[in-house]
């Protein structure tokens, strides 16, 4: 054999012996400065995925990405649909345009009666949580069907068990979570993407700093870390029946009333809600 022979059989045994570069493992956090979405990504982080970070709160992004400089980071309105498809864009850049996770994470809140909340403030509410995370979904799609393993991970609430008083606006936007959940887990499965609904009761961040009489009756003993936590489960089934599973609680608490909610008569139900809400 010639040497230019031998040269070049010995580069097609490299070429095949070379592991094939595995695609990376990526979420994507909207909301992601501080709070939950912050717990998030640092829990994925710490876990070696390729995470980004992304919000309106552009201070508070820089001084978590001095803490993680491989954080991937950037602004978004979660209600500019441009902005989402340029967001995600930005972060795909940085994973073969593949995204292993969304985590719609963005939201907000108002406390008081409906006739208290400022219109602007009830509008936000609705865009945020709803438009929001129907718009993360819709721009994310292209990315995670590329993804074996895809999630799409909605922040719902313990709030959309039963409608709540003092909190009306935010509570129904999260049944809309809810639902939404329900239905684009059905619309997506064809594209082997699953969507899941996560359902903390209140946890120690900025949205649980208002006097909903809720808060008062049930308290604030969830972490972020334990909504990081359960969001990192729920990513990772464990088998085929776990696959098909779609609500998530967070805490016994939240658990037992969304049990309760499914199998206590109506009334009864009612008369529970009313007596931690009112």
């Amino acid at each position: 054999m010639s040497s230019a022979q031998n040269k070049s059989t010995n580069a097609q045994t490299a070429t095949s012996n070379s592991p094939t570069r595995a695609t990376p493992r990526s979420i994507f956090v909207s909301g992601g400065a501080t709070g939950i979405g912050k717990a998030v990504a640092t829990k994925f982080l710490d876990a070696g995925w390729v995470v980004g970070a992304y919000d309106i709160d552009d201070e508070h992004l820089q001084q978590f990405q001095s803490e993680y400089p491989q954080l991937i980071i950037g602004h978004l309105d979660v209600t500019d649909a441009a902005q989402w498809e340029d967001a995600l864009a930005d972060f795909t850049a940085h994973t073969d345009g593949t995204l292993t996770v969304l985590d719609n994470n963005a939201g907000v809140i108002g406390f008081g009666d409906i006739t208290e909340q400022d219109p602007d403030l009830i509008a936000a509410q609705v865009s945020i949580n709803c438009t929001g995370v129907t718009l993360g979904a819709r721009a994310a799609h292209q990315y995670l069907k590329k993804t074996p393993g895809a999630h799409l991970v909605n922040m719902g609430s313990a709030s959309s068990i039963y409608g709540q008083p003092h909190i009306v606006p935010y509570s129904a936007s999260k049944f809309y979570v809810q639902g939404f959940s329900q239905a684009l887990d059905l619309e997506w499965e064809n594209d082997d993407i699953r969507v899941v609904n996560i359902m903390p009761l209140w946890a120690k961040t900025k949205l649980s700093s208002g006097d909903a009489q809720s808060i008062k009756r049930l308290g604030v003993h969830l972490t972020p870390e334990q909504v990081a936590d359960k969001i990192w489960q729920a990513v990772h089934p464990s088998h085929g029946l776990t696959r098909r599973r779609i609500m998530y609680s967070v805490g016994l608490p939240s658990l037992l009333l969304r049990y309760a909610a499914r199998f206590a008569p109506s009334i009864a139900v009612r008369f529970m809600n009313k007596l931690i809400a009112q």
